[in-house]
């Protein structure tokens, strides 16, 4: 098993559901890679040199911030560029890098589905740890079916960082992540399912997974822009609970 697999994906088209707003987003992708595996405690070890008491587990209790700086060591640790800079606590993603990265959620969940319309992309007893399992903490990576992608754990066993703002007119700096954990009920292990936090939270059942792929412009990328974050940030208003409504 190479916990560093990267698979590639073509170019397709996702629909993204706004539960809050009700509405939906049809997003054009181009080509990417996506890990197979969540990233693992061994891997982090790996590359920063710290100990590893579970190697193949998800890494988690990982902040946004945390993440991101992952991806870029890991970059500079196999001779890639960066794909991500620093201004104190602003983050901009050099969109034409090679470098690993977060996914966009568009690139999450068109990676998840792998062709399906359904809340999951099989029985959630065999493709994902869930609150199902009775399991206390995060399962080792690959032990569940995939998807028809060849990706393993992409629904349940720890959340995943995505980039994006999960919404800036109501959440200022919180970020997405997506797929469920090992304690969530099947409400929430769906492939639609939107949270997030703040990018110093940590949280103990939210890890990441680490993308790949450079493309033309300068702030836009699949399914992510500069703009939208801007026009969606100036409206104000009350926050609500959550993102996906819980039931």
């Amino acid at each position: 098993m190479d916990l560093w697999e990267m698979r590639a994906l073509p170019g397709g088209v996702v629909i993204l559901h706004d539960a809050r707003r009700k509405e939906h987003r049809t997003v054009e992708l181009e080509p990417f890679e996506l890990g197979v595996f969540p990233v693992t405690e061994g891997q982090f070890a790996e590359v920063l040199g710290i100990a590893a008491q579970h190697p193949r587990r998800p890494a988690r209790d990982l902040s946004w911030f945390r993440a991101i700086r992952f991806c870029n060591a890991a970059s500079e640790w196999e001779g890639l560029d960066p794909a991500y800079s620093f201004d104190g606590e602003d983050v901009t993603w050099h969109v034409e890098s090679e470098g690993y990265r977060l996914p966009t959620e568009a690139e999450w969940e068109y990676a998840c589905r792998a062709g399906s319309v359904a809340p999951q992309y099989g029985p959630l007893d065999e493709i994902a740890w869930t609150s199902l399992d009775g399991v206390g903490s995060p399962q080792d990576v690959g032990m569940k079916l995939p998807n028809l992608n060849g990706l393993f754990d992409t629904l349940g066993n720890v959340w995943e960082w995505c980039w994006d703002l999960l919404d800036p007119e109501r959440y200022d700096d919180y970020r997405v992540f997506r797929g469920g954990g090992f304690a969530d009920d099947t409400w929430s292990v769906r492939a639609s399912v939107r949270r997030g936090g703040g990018p110093r939270m940590h949280h103990d059942d939210v890890g990441m997974r680490l993308a790949r792929g450079g493309f033309d412009g300068v702030d836009a990328a699949q399914g992510w822009s500069v703009l939208a974050d801007i026009e969606r940030g100036g409206r104000g208003g009350a926050r609500p609970i959550g993102w996906t409504p819980r039931r």
